[in-house]
Formats: C-alpha cells, sequence, structure tokens
C-alpha cells in the first residue's frame, strides 16, 4: 500500500516582537574577521523525530565558526551554537538575527551583555535582512540534509562536525573568489602583514 511520510509543519508561533532595529542593513560584505556574526537554524531528521541544527556564520569570509545539533528548538541551541565559537568573543560587534524566539532570550540576552556584542533582528517577514545565514542552510540541507538517514543525536553531531570542517577548509565559495573561508582568512592576513 502507498502511505504518507511526516513532513515538517511549521507550526504557527509569535515571532520576536522586540523594538530592536536591523543595525546591519544588509552589509554582508565585512572588512575584518568575527565583527558581524549571522545566525539560522534548521530542521533534520533523526530516526522519526525532528532535531535542529544551528550555525553562527562570520560575514568577512562566510566561515561557520559555531554550531549545535539537539532535539528542541530553543535558546540552549542557539546558546550552545554560541560557547562553540573559537577566539575572543569580545571581537564580535554585531549579532544578527531573524526574529525567531530561540535567539531573544535571557540565556542569549546575558552572553551579548557579558561580551558587549550589539545584537541585530531583521525586519519582520523579511528573510533578505539575513540572506547569508539562509543561503547558508540552504547550502547545508543540499550538501549535508537531503539523502541523509541519522540514527541518533550523537551521528548528526558527528556527521556535523565533518561537514563543517569541510565547508570551512575545503569547500570553495564563489563569493570569496573560488576559494575555502580559511583560505580568504589566510590570504587576507597575509595582505594585512
Amino acid at each position: 500500500s502507498t502511505y504518507t511520510i511526516a513532513q515538517f509543519k511549521p507550526h504557527a508561533k509569535s515571532c520576536n516582537e522586540s523594538e530592536q532595529k536591523n543595525e546591519l542593513n544588509r552589509e554582508f560584505n565585512q572588512e575584518e574577521e568575527m565583527t558581524a556574526l549571522v545566525s539560522d537554524l534548521t530542521y533534520v531528521r533523526v530516526k522519526q523525530k525532528w532535531h535542529y541544527v544551528c550555525v553562527f556564520v562570520d560575514l568577512f569570509n562566510r566561515e561557520i565558526v559555531g554550531y549545535s545539533a539537539g532535539p528542541n528548538k530553543d535558546a540552549l541551541l542557539v546558546y550552545r551554537a554560541f560557547a562553540s565559537i573559537k577566539g575572543d568573543l569580545r571581537n564580535i560587534q554585531l549579532f544578527h538575527t531573524d526574529r525567531g524566539n530561540e535567539f531573544k532570550n535571557k540565556l542569549m540576552d546575558d552572553a551579548l551583555e557579558t561580551f558587549n556584542i550589539q545584537r541585530s533582528l531583521s525586519m519582520k517577514g523579511c528573510p533578505y535582512d539575513n540572506a547569508v545565514a539562509e543561503a547558508t542552510f540552504k547550502i547545508i540541507k543540499t550538501e549535508f540534509v537531503k539523502g541523509q538517514h541519522f540514527e541518533s543525536l550523537e551521528e548528526l553531531t558527528r556527521e556535523l562536525h565533518d561537514y563543517v570542517h569541510w565547508f570551512n577548509h575545503i569547500r570553495i565559495h564563489g563569493t570569496l573568489g573560488y576559494v575555502s573561508p580559511i583560505n580568504y582568512k589566510l590570504e587576507h592576513l597575509k595582505k594585512s602583514v
């Protein structure tokens, strides 16, 4: 017999109604590393349940600088991705996201305040304001998620770690002149010396 497979159905939730403005203002090309980060989340099937992946992308070289995976789309998932960023978090000047409630919470507010990082939010209902994060997730869904069958959160986490390493060190990006994010950063460091 023919049967349907459960599909992801977004739940209608209220968005973050904060008065915070779009400080990034679609300035997607940054001159220095780690000055502006963008973030978003997506869903991934693990066995018969949805799990979520959160990534932080550096606008300077499109490198995935932080990431996490987990069973819930919540503040802890975002915080774990933030906590996975290597380097001096005080260098981050701006953190831009869409208006998802998982980004606006006390946990993230405290972390941003601790490191004196300014928040920026997309205009309500405008995915173009977070285009780099959206485009990164389109790539992740096409190259990493599609056709994969994850049996556990541990497997998803391990495979995500490998994918991020490949994405940052090997995968070439047209936006960067067809070099990898890490090679782009190294070339920039050579020029500045």
